[in-house]
């Protein structure tokens, strides 16, 4: 049975049997789950009921290319050139 170490920060390496076994990479996100008092853990995905209603645009107009180009090239401006804008949050 793989073991690790517990850091005095509080951080452990997953050993690479298990790391291989879940198919996890740098950069994965894992979940640490707590069942009948044993940690489960496990690889983090994105749950498809959590972007329910994301997208919703409901009584909303749709934007045009152009409309949108133009809050991109907006955005992309430093703070300075947005002038009061970017300050105040509009």
């Amino acid at each position: 049975m793989p073991t690790s170490t517990l850091t005095s920060r509080g951080q452990t390496t997953i050993p690479k049997p298990i790391r291989e076994a879940l198919g996890l990479q740098p950069g994965d996100r894992v979940e640490f789950l707590v069942e009948e008092g044993q940690v489960v853990l496990r690889r983090a995905t994105a749950d498809i009921t959590e972007l329910d209603g994301l997208l919703d645009r409901s009584g909303r107009a749709p934007v045009s290319l152009d409309e949108m180009n133009e809050a991109i090239q907006r955005g992309a401006q430093p703070d300075e050139a947005r002038g009061n804008e970017a300050r105040s949050g509009a």
